[in-house]
């Protein structure tokens, strides 16, 4: 591990195509930044396994997640519970000349740890500032401001980044030698994430 890479732990390492993985921070970084859903898995208090969707952000080297106080979710992860969270862009539909060899290209961060409470005022409002102006860019200064009520009615998390691995796929199919002349489409369909014109309320 240096200052620019997260460590190699036996949870972060990569046994199937271990190529295609990274533990550069600024990959991981990047792929994170692009997203705005996370999924986090985790153990709920019954002991089954549970994955959730939610909004994240990140603020240095610490993801940010909140939500209601009542949350299952927010009150299990504050217990401080091992967890599991996933980020993944799909970038494009790779079509190969056989279904074997179909793919797809992706980005994609998985990253171990727990969550802690942000008790800190000062703190949980940056955290939830920074939540805010990652979906919408600039937004938390034009808002109306939070009140007491509001903060005290959500629960914000932060999660170190520190066992963390980024997996990505990107090209074209990977044909067998002896499918390259069957008649049938072989290629990349890109796909994108675009934002749309604003549609007011």
């Amino acid at each position: 591990m240096t200052d620019k890479t997260y460590p190699k732990t036996e949870r972060t390492k990569l046994h199937l195509l271990p190529k295609r993985g990274s533990y550069d921070k600024a990959v991981v970084h990047a792929i994170i930044d692009e997203a705005l859903i996370a999924h986090v898995g985790f153990c709920a208090a019954d002991g089954r396994p549970v994955v959730l969707p939610t909004a994240i952000a990140r603020i240095g080297e610490t993801l940010i997640v909140h939500g209601s106080v009542i949350s299952r979710m927010m009150k299990t992860l504050a217990g401080g519970v091992p967890l599991c969270l996933t980020v993944t862009h799909v970038d494009g539909l790779v079509l190969a000349k056989s279904a074997f060899h179909h793919s797809m290209n992706y980005r994609s961060v998985t990253v171990f740890g727990e969550a802690r409470v942000i008790e800190d005022p000062a703190a949980k409002e940056a955290a939830l500032r920074a939540l805010t102006d990652h979906i919408a860019p600039g937004r938390w200064e034009h808002l109306r401001p939070v009140t007491a009520k509001e903060v005290k009615a959500t629960t914000a998390l932060e999660i170190d980044l520190v066992e963390a691995v980024a997996k990505v796929r990107s090209g074209p199919p990977v044909d067998d030698a002896e499918d390259l002349d069957w008649p049938v489409f072989a290629g990349v369909v890109p796909l994108r994430l675009a934002r749309d014109e604003p549609v007011p309320a």
